[in-house]
């Protein structure tokens, strides 16, 4: 997930920066360009990718994984020791009554984790953009470029799923990336909405990465929390 988004920083403020002056075909040509350039560039790293899926305020998952280039060009991550912990036996009360309401109660709460897991999945979704998608969206009329102060605002309505919406604020003075938020949903609109935001850093040689992903699904109390960290080349 890390180089794709990434990439997608560089892409955008290219986009974003020439806006007025290219046709929407060019546009679309930049953003794919500067993604490989990135791309290129985040090949030299690995780097700590921790996800953190939490549950009314409690972490019910954490996992670290050692994430770096293969020799495909993808990349390949490693779950660091230690990572997965069963959860504790559960005592049973005994008798037949005992034993359904265990089976209820497992029943439940894997389709808790099961849905916990469809969440922490949205977010590779929407991060990064991906430019084909883009693409498709303009071609539907469904992308506009607004100025804000400082620099622009893209704002991408039904880019994954029908009523969703992706607005990226770029600081085109800095060339960085001011805000990335998404509004969509789970399963169905307004019972799982969900909202991400994502904070970009740079590396010492100018290189992009998505620090932190923040998403939350309000109604049903999940939280995801995805840092990346200790790039090295």
């Amino acid at each position: 997930m890390s180089n794709r988004i990434a990439c997608a920083l560089t892409v955008l403020m290219v986009f974003v920066a020439a806006a007025a002056a290219q046709t929407p075909q060019e546009r679309v040509a930049a953003l794919k360009e500067s993604l490989g350039k990135n791309q290129a560039a985040l090949r030299q790293y690995s780097w700590i990718e921790t996800t953190e899926i939490s549950l009314k305020g409690e972490v019910k998952k954490r996992q670290q994984k050692q994430c770096r280039y293969g020799a495909d060009g993808k990349v390949e991550k490693t779950l660091l020791p230690g990572q997965e912990q069963a959860p504790p036996p559960q005592k049973s009360s005994g008798g037949r009554g005992g034993r359904l309401k265990k089976a209820v109660v497992e029943k439940k709460t894997g389709e808790i984790k099961d849905y916990m897991e469809d969440v922490a999945a949205l977010v590779h979704q929407y991060v990064p953009p991906d430019p084909q998608k883009i693409q498709s969206v303009q071609g539907a009329g469904n992308l506009a470029v607004e100025p804000s102060q400082g620099g622009a605002v893209l704002n991408l309505k039904d880019y994954l799923k029908p009523g969703d919406h992706l607005a990226i604020g770029i600081d085109s003075a800095a060339k960085a990336m001011r805000s990335y938020n998404v509004s969509s949903y789970v399963e169905k609109p307004k019972e799982d909405d969900v909202t991400l935001a994502v904070t970009f850093a740079s590396l010492s040689d100018g290189t992009t990465y998505p620090q932190q992903v923040l998403l939350d699904v309000k109604a049903k109390e999940i939280h995801v929390k995805v840092t990346n960290a200790d790039y090295k080349k």
